[in-house]
């Protein structure tokens, strides 16, 4: 029987929240190696990696707003590859970056990254789940829900257990920016609506990930 796909965006900013978060590491990959009868696909984004990165970049002149996401990719691609190699032999053979290039379908656990300039990880993983038939994608970030307004600067902002796509995509906007912070990023929140995709926006908590893969009840904002 054909397993069912999970497909999963995972945050650089979990995997790297400063230093490389070894625990985390352990976690996942127990909480992943314990359900055998789904594959999964991470696609692992940049985080602080990326935007250390871009930051000295800017400072050093005129940067282009391509090599400023080439940068963020190439940090996607080391992430990648440290989850990727987390998992052994239980994993796809390489980072996959072309949503479309081939891909072992004998290995439970596939990891990915970014591909071009022009959308973040969270489109690879929307485009990843059309290919796989996911009907859902799981974006585990350092945000635990999606908020009217950043929590951060807005002591008002509302937590939302639900939103739909459009009033989504109003919070979001329409426009790619390297190195853009937001749950879910406006080029993948596009593509999502247009297929008819449920996003799960959670934190990077280990037994509320593993309650919402077990189909339990769990903190987090549903997006569709």
């Amino acid at each position: 029987m054909e397993k069912k796909t999970v497909v999963i965006s995972l945050g650089g900013s979990i995997i790297v929240p400063d230093q490389i978060d070894v625990d985390f590491l352990h976690e996942f990959k127990r909480v992943i190696l314990g359900l055998q009868d789904e594959r999964f696909v991470v696609i692992c984004g940049g985080g602080k990696v990326c935007r250390r990165y871009q930051d000295a970049a800017k400072k050093t002149g005129e940067i282009s707003k391509e090599d400023l996401d080439w940068i963020g990719i190439r940090a996607t691609r080391l992430n990648a590859e440290l989850v990727r190699t987390c998992f052994g032999d239980d994993a796809h053979g390489k980072v996959i970056h072309d949503p479309n290039e081939l891909i072992d379908a004998t290995r439970r656990i596939i990891v990915g990254a970014g591909f071009e300039p022009g959308s973040s990880t969270d489109l690879r993983a929307v485009q990843l789940a059309k290919r796989f038939g996911a009907a859902k994608v799981i974006n585990m970030s350092n945000i635990d829900y999606v908020y009217s307004a950043d929590p951060k600067k807005d002591p008002n902002a509302e937590r939302m257990e639900s939103i739909s796509w459009p009033a989504f995509r109003k919070l979001v906007g329409n426009e790619w920016d390297p190195g853009l912070n937001m749950p879910f990023d406006p080029i993948a929140s596009r593509e999502a609506e247009q297929m008819g995709l449920e996003v799960a926006v959670i934190g990077n908590d280990m037994l509320n990930f593993e309650r919402l893969l077990r189909g339990q009840e769990f903190r987090g904002t549903i997006i569709s």
